[in-house]
Formats: C-alpha cells, structure tokens, sequence
C-alpha cells in the first residue's frame, strides 16, 4: 500500500516515486523547515479544541487523526480530521502550514480528494466536498467540491506509482521546471 503523501509527492514530479520507492534513496524531509513546522501544527490542532465543531459549515461530528486504509484503492493515510453532516454526507479537513494564494493548489486538492476516497471506503458515506485550512491566513477555511472525474484521475494516479514501482522505469520528470529548483532530487536527477 502507498500513503497519501506518496501520491501527493508524485503529482508534485513522477520522479519523487522513482528515487523513493526504486533506488530507496529518502528525501531527508525531516531536516525542512516547513515539514517540521507542519507537523507541530498538527500535534498542536490535535490537542486544541478538540470538542469544537465548525458550525458555520453546519459540521455535527468530527473525528481528529483518523488512520485510513483501504487495500482496493491501494493507499493509507492520516487524515487530520474526519467531518460528519446532519445530511450524512461525510468530509475530510486538512491543514495546510501555508498561505492560501487565491486558487487551490493542485497537490491540496488531489490530497483532498484521496482522503475522501478513504473516508467513503471506511465509513460508506457520500463525501461530496473537503475542507482545506490554511494556517498562515489565519485558519482560513476553503471548500473543495469534488467532482466524479477527479475521482477517476487518482485512481490513474495510483496504478500509474504502483507501475513504476513494480516496472522500475524512470519516469518523465515534472513539466514545471521551477519544482526542480528547490528539489533534494536535483543533484542526481538527469
């Protein structure tokens, strides 16, 4: 099974897919602010507020770091927390140690998505729409509809890392050159 961050980390470039999980080499994220900095948000929000419950978005339920795992889609994850509805629809929220640029990036909302494919494979609850929220805009909160083709490119997404995982073969690298600039791959990335 591969995690959500594994997907997320192979729309950011194909290539983060093949150095981690065919040569093994880690990408020493520990040693990133921003990754370290993320993590203590998260410890900190799992512990804080736990009772409170987003009326304004008319939540009745939530769950707080729910371990997901579905072996027919292939992949495992945390989700930061798991809302109920009073119309039983269900939906993930995620931090995002970040600021909101006023579109949602395409690595958020693809994570988004993969989280709501879990939580309908868990509970079977209809999950319409997520929750981003980002942390350096104050908690701004921003919704994701989801729609079913978005769905159907994960599923592409995730047989697409198990193929080259199971192949080996060097993917094509990123389109967007400025990913590379700040890449732990780009040393040895041809």
């Amino acid at each position: 099974m591969i995690t959500t961050s594994d997907v997320v980390e192979h729309l950011f470039c194909p290539r983060f897919t093949y150095f981690m999980n065919c040569l093994k080499i880690p990408q020493n994220e520990d040693l990133r602010y921003l990754v370290l900095k993320g993590r203590e948000i998260h410890e900190n929000r799992a512990k804080e507020n736990r009772d409170y419950l987003r009326k304004r978005i008319a939540c009745i339920k939530k769950e707080i770091n729910v371990y997901l795992a579905s072996p027919r889609i292939r992949v495992r994850g945390v989700v930061d927390e798991v809302l109920t509805f009073a119309d039983g629809t269900m939906a993930p929220l995620d931090y995002k140690y970040t600021e909101y640029r006023e579109y949602l990036f395409r690595t958020h909302k693809y994570q988004s998505v993969v989280y709501a494919m879990l939580i309908q494979e868990t509970y079977q609850k209809p999950v319409v729409k997520g929750y981003i929220c980002y942390v350096r805009n104050g908690a701004l909160l921003k919704e994701v509809l989801y729609k079913p083709d978005d769905f159907a490119y994960i599923l592409g997404v995730i047989d697409e890392i198990f193929r080259i995982i199971q192949k080996g073969y060097y993917p094509a690298k990123t389109k967007f050159p400025n990913r590379c600039v700040d890449c732990c791959y780009k040393n040895i990335c041809v």
